[in-house]
């Protein structure tokens, strides 16, 4: 169950990854509501079984981190101004 949650978020992580650097900082600026929209996703997906909806709860867990961490690293984008995290990111 923590195993498939990992690999969810890991899945996650790397669609995260492949976006443009300008819609990745818009996304994370939005990371509460990037948290539920995909916790919701994934429980929509994994509903019926007790290991898919813990496997879900993993992978919502890990993704509310993982976006947290990623703002605080690269900081975020708000379509106007760029709010650096620790590392700066060349936005164009």
């Amino acid at each position: 169950m923590f195993t498939t949650g990992l690999v969810i978020f890991l899945g996650l992580a790397f669609i995260l990854a492949k976006l443009p650097r300008r819609l990745m900082l818009r996304a994370l600026h939005h990371d509460m509501a990037l948290d539920l929209l995909v916790s919701a996703v994934v429980l929509m997906v994994h509903f019926g079984t007790f290991s898919g909806l813990a496997a879900a709860t993993v992978a919502g867990l890990l993704t509310s981190i993982a976006t947290s961490s990623a703002k605080r690293l690269f900081g975020s984008h708000d379509g106007k101004n760029y709010k650096p995290g620790i590392f700066h990111v060349a936005v164009r």
